[in-house]
């Protein structure tokens, strides 16, 4: 291996991977696609710190006080709002864009700690709604899939108007994930590239929504809670808009959430960090009189407990995990590094869920590659997760004095960076400050 001349200075503007996307696009003539979620640096709960208790705060004991984590979703007009035991779901992943085994293995997962699970694009499989105690339907601007009897087997509806990945644009399911199965789901041709479209058809506006809730809570006879999902762009209109036309749950999903499939650049270049959105929307429930009667779902790289007692202090009511299930159900597993290596990545490293050759039989439609992932173990697996995020959070809220995850509140965290102090609108570290407070 030649070692770079010591003297060689590489450019901050023009580094390697700049070169070689250039490189890349120069040789190909067509923009990258990829899945996973944005991998530049961004602000995030990392840059924010819980002030324990000392003197001037009480700390609650852990092996003698309780601290709960039961959340109620979509109680505002729902006659069965549902009711979870713990405030961390599963995010709405396509079958398609994952294995018919990852589905069952998310719903297995989330039905064991109590929690609820989401179809993702292209329809409910029977495997997913037939090991998901809460199962939440989504309906998107692309209709795949979309079966008014599916609708009133669910438990919750969320309409999707963005994604934190690619606010402003569709998805994608490639030709080689196309299965005879993904394709009778989603009444298109075997083979053939899938897109879906970047906005509903049916509706232009807030007012068409309010109208489009109307419809879905006659189809479902007022039974189902109704979600809205948004990409974090400008977050603090869009969340009024949602509760305006009649959203019982509002999910707010930042740029660091992940994707089957979509353009690098825009996962790199467009919505907010998620530590940004949650201020706005907080913001906006608040001045709408609804905070915590209109729940608030934060989602896009949650990773540890830490980051769910960190979104719960700054005002969400739950959060949702997507690429860290995928994680925890083995995607990345160093198992699998020769089989990494052959596919020109590395175990830690892969992102092309959209190629259908994953070895981890999660983001695949290969049958023999789907034998790789065993639905019992990677629901145990994901179980095991979700009660160690749990844990933690609850650690940290005992921490801080409190007697149940929803009581944490901004006044419990301070900012490492005037950066992260202002978009999450509590002190930088040691002062009282708050930039652009006034």
């Amino acid at each position: 291996m030649n070692t770079p001349n010591p003297a060689l200075r590489e450019s901050a503007t023009f580094d390697r991977g700049v070169i070689s996307e250039i490189q890349r696009a120069a040789e190909t003539g067509i923009y990258d696609i990829r899945g996973w979620g944005a991998k530049r640096k961004l602000p995030h709960f990392d840059d924010l710190l819980f002030l324990g208790a000392s003197m001037s705060r009480y700390p609650l004991e852990g092996y003698r006080e309780k601290c709960d984590t039961d959340v109620v979703l979509g109680d505002r007009n729902a006659k069965f709002p549902l009711h979870l035991d713990i405030p961390i779901t599963i995010a709405g992943m396509s079958f398609g864009a994952l294995s018919g085994q990852a589905k069952e293995a998310l719903g297995r997962g989330a039905s064991e700690v109590g929690t609820s699970t989401t179809t993702g694009d292209g329809g409910m499989t029977p495997e997913e709604r037939g090991q998901s105690k809460n199962l939440v339907y989504q309906y998107l601007p692309s209709r795949y899939g979309m079966n008014p009897d599916d609708l009133r087997k669910a438990d919750a509806i969320e309409i999707v108007l963005g994604q934190g990945a690619k606010p402003g644009g569709g998805g994608m399911l490639l030709g080689q994930k196309i299965t005879e199965r993904v394709a009778g789901m989603r009444t298109l041709p075997m083979g053939v590239d899938q897109r879906s479209a970047c906005r509903h058809p049916d509706w232009t506006g807030p007012d068409d929504l309010a109208i489009k809730i109307i419809e879905l809570r006659e189809i479902t006879n007022w039974e189902k809670p109704i979600y809205i999902k948004v990409g974090a762009t400008r977050t603090y209109y869009d969340v009024k808009l949602a509760v305006k036309a009649g959203a019982d749950v509002v999910v707010v999903d930042g740029m660091q959430g992940g994707t089957a499939a979509t353009q690098d650049v825009f996962i790199e270049h467009v919505g907010i960090p998620t530590l940004a959105a949650i201020p706005q929307a907080v913001q906006a429930l608040q001045e709408l009189g609804v905070h915590r009667k209109v729940q608030l779902i934060v989602s896009g790289g949650i990773r540890s407990g830490g980051d769910v007692a960190k979104a719960m202090a700054l005002g969400a009511d739950a959060v949702a995990i997507g690429t860290a299930a995928l994680i925890a159900l083995g995607d990345n597993s160093p198992r699998y590094a020769k089989q990494y290596e052959e596919l020109g990545s590395a175990a830690g490293f892969y992102d092309d869920f959209q190629a259908g050759k994953d070895p981890a039989g999660i983001t695949t439609q290969d049958p023999e590659l789907s034998k790789n992932l065993d639905p019992v173990e990677g629901g145990r697996r994901l179980a095991n997760y979700l009660r160690v995020l749990t844990m933690e959070a609850q650690t940290l809220a005992r921490a801080c004095g409190k007697s149940h995850l929803r009581n944490l509140e901004p006044e419990d965290l301070v900012a490492l960076t005037v950066e992260a102090s202002a978009m999450a609108r509590v002190p930088l570290a040691g002062t009282t400050w708050i930039p652009g407070a006034l």
